[in-house]
């Protein structure tokens, strides 16, 4: 049986909004085409990824963008549509969303409920936040309307979880965050370091990894109380390190010490095998004409994977090695170790919460 995840870019690098700190506006204006503009060869796509699964495989299908609701309901009504053809094969397919939410109507919602998508929906905690960054493409602040829909998939019941860019001002205040999450009941929240542009030192809303520790030890005493109070509310990061402690393995690359390889599809059938890197040197082949197992052998030889990396001093004495690896390459200034910082982020930070961390691992350990 094989566990396969495949990450769709139906809009490529289109969007309907200008947040100020976009890791992939950054990336697309990178490459020889900024944007493949709208997914038009999905059945080729569907067929190719299909061809070498078997009965019993797991496949996750996760749209992402860009803003991925730009291709339009029905290309999406249509991609599950193709999709269903394959059940007699006996694949186990589940689907997922990430998304800005501004399109995310009536009619959508029915859609994604209908065929049970995890959403993602980005929200940048309380209101001054996510208004400094999340504008609209007329430069307003889309939080009113982002809520608004964070109301309309709870009655829906669709499942979602919240996604959180941790920028180095929102990194301030860790206690606001927790409000925000109690006054919205949200239970399950993901929170992605803001990163630099790939080619600039220095932005106003990189995280840097002094802030990375100091937001997550305060967000960490206020999530373990409020868990001691039988009120579980999921955090991400926590839950990995957790999960690492507990049975030796989690699913974020950035904590298992190597790049994991992705299949990252843009809008035109070019794949990537990372999310972060989707550039021309990294292109590893066209779903719409090459299979599954065609790109992905070919994302193996690549030598993504083996690049090697710097080494950096500060790793080579931790204790806490084992759970990083040295981290992501990509978020290494923002979250482990920037140029002048005297320690790593994510050392101070488990130097803090270790002993409440192995006490949550050895819990999870006895559950039957």
């Amino acid at each position: 049986m094989k566990q396969l995840s495949v990450m769709l870019k139906p809009a490529s690098s289109l969007c309907n909004m200008r947040c100020k700190y976009c890791f992939y506006a950054d990336v697309s204006s990178l490459r020889d085409v900024s944007s493949y503009g709208l997914m038009k060869e999905s059945d080729a796509i569907i067929a190719n990824i299909f061809r070498d699964l078997e009965r019993g495989d797991i496949l996750t299908l996760a749209f992402q963008g860009g803003e991925p609701t730009l291709a339009g309901l029905p290309f999406f009504q249509h991609f599950v549509q193709q999709v269903s053809r394959y059940e007699s094969l006996g694949v186990r397919v589940s689907y997922a969303l990430q998304t800005n939410g501004l399109l995310l109507d009536d009619a959508w919602c029915a859609f994604l409920k209908k065929h049970g998508f995890l959403v993602g929906l980005s929200i940048d905690g309380p209101s001054a936040y996510h208004d400094a960054n999340r504008l609209d493409d007329t430069r307003k602040g889309t939080f009113r309307r982002v809520l608004e829909v964070k109301q309309r998939l709870d009655h829906f019941g669709i499942e979602y979880n919240v996604l959180m860019t941790l920028t180095k001002t929102l990194a301030r205040h860790p206690q606001q965050v927790w409000r925000f999450m109690e006054e919205q009941d949200l239970h399950f929240v993901q929170m992605t370091p803001c990163m630099g542009p790939m080619n600039q030192a220095e932005t106003p809303y990189a995280l840097t990894p002094e802030r990375y520790a100091s937001f997550y030890i305060a967000l960490f005493d206020l999530w373990y109380q409020s868990y001691q109070k039988g009120i579980y509310r999921s955090v991400k990061l926590f839950d990995d390190l957790v999960n690492l402690l507990a049975v030796g393995q989690c699913n974020a690359c950035g904590l298992v010490g190597s790049c994991q390889t992705q299949i990252v599809v843009e809008a035109d059938g070019g794949v990537y095998p990372c999310d972060f890197y989707v550039l021309d040197e990294w292109r590893v082949g066209n779903l719409c004409q090459e299979s599954l197992r065609q790109v992905w052998d070919q994302a193996q030889k690549s030598g993504f994977l083996t690049r090697e990396r710097e080494p950096l001093a500060l790793c080579e004495q931790c204790p806490y090695r084992s759970m990083c690896g040295g981290g992501c390459r990509r978020m290494r200034r923002e979250v482990y170790y920037a140029p002048g910082a005297a320690a790593c982020g994510h050392r101070i930070f488990l130097d803090a919460v270790i002993d409440r961390l192995r006490q949550l691992a050895a819990l999870h350990q006895r559950r039957p």
